[in-house]
């Protein structure tokens, strides 16, 4: 799944939408956990959304009222804070620079992208290619008015600390980070040219994914969950999807030994397509239901 799927797994277009005008009812797909006394939701997570998207209603706004928490991927934090955290574990302290470690046929697409979006010439010098490949891909979707404060998580915490509900996630910032930081340099370097050479397609996978999500069609975004992580490398998918979706169906098995209801909203990349959470899951004999509503 290239960066900008990471990232931008973020917007359901909706032409003329305005704040005046009623939600537009879409509904995304909701499966369930449950046993005698424990039940845990499972909701594909957008992280950035335009307004005016009716999801938290139905079924999804009944699993969430009747939850004792909220269990996200990462917790949000402030703005300062995740910035700290992003330089941190993302700069490079020395070594060639960015563009020197790309071929070089990638260099001028490279100062042409940091130009188109306003940054200034050299701004990502000290950048590591995963970072920089999820920075250029985030300015497009802002820019056509997508926005994090309209994302899932940030309305689900927001419900939550309202509800007093507490708010866990199931990895550190610094942790989530640290698996694209992981990666291999040549496949950093793979993420960094997929979105240098999608620029000008910088939200088509993200508009095709959402407006499937936003007809619970559960196909066709493995179809583009399955394309999209075709075109990148072997080891993203390993490190970034597959591994967490192991772990993640760990943490839900141990958390079904103990009473109580749970709503977990984790990217929905990773309950659609090849390798979910759902199949692996249903390896460790535990039955997932889609929630029809």
């Amino acid at each position: 799944m290239p960066a900008r799927i990471f990232l931008a797994i973020a917007a359901f277009l909706f032409a003329g939408t305005g704040a005046q005008q009623p939600p537009v009812d879409i509904d995304p797909p909701l499966w369930v956990v449950r046993d005698a006394d424990t039940t845990v939701y499972l909701f594909g997570s957008i992280h950035w959304l335009k307004p005016g998207l009716g999801w938290f209603d139905d079924a999804v706004r009944d699993a969430f009222v009747s939850s004792d928490m909220l269990v996200l991927e990462t917790v949000n934090v402030d703005a300062a804070t995740a910035r700290r955290v992003q330089d941190r574990v993302g700069t490079l302290a020395d070594g060639p620079s960015l563009p020197d470690r790309l071929p070089p046929e990638y260099r001028p697409k490279l100062a042409a992208a940091i130009a188109e979006q306003g940054y200034p010439a050299g701004a990502l010098d000290r950048t590591k290619p995963w970072l920089a490949a999820t920075t250029l891909s985030t300015l497009p979707l802002q820019r056509a008015g997508y926005d994090p404060a309209m994302g899932v998580e940030t309305v689900l915490t927001n419900a939550a600390q309202a509800a007093g509900k507490p708010v866990t996630g199931l990895e550190e910032r610094a942790q989530q980070l640290g698996y694209f930081d992981a990666l291999p340099q040549d496949a950093q370097i793979a993420m960094l040219k997929v979105q240098l050479d999608g620029m000008d397609r910088a939200t088509t996978s993200t508009d095709e994914v959402l407006a499937a999500w936003g007809r619970g069609d559960v196909a066709a975004m493995g179809r583009i969950v399955a394309r999209d992580q075709h075109a990148s490398s072997a080891a993203f998918t390993e490190s970034v999807i597959t591994k967490r979706n192991r772990r993640w169906a760990g943490w839900i098995v141990e958390r079904m030994r103990r009473p109580g209801v749970v709503f977990m909203a984790v990217g929905v990349g990773h309950l659609t397509g090849g390798d979910t959470v759902q199949r692996e899951l249903a390896r460790r004999g535990v039955k997932v239901e889609r929630v029809a509503y």
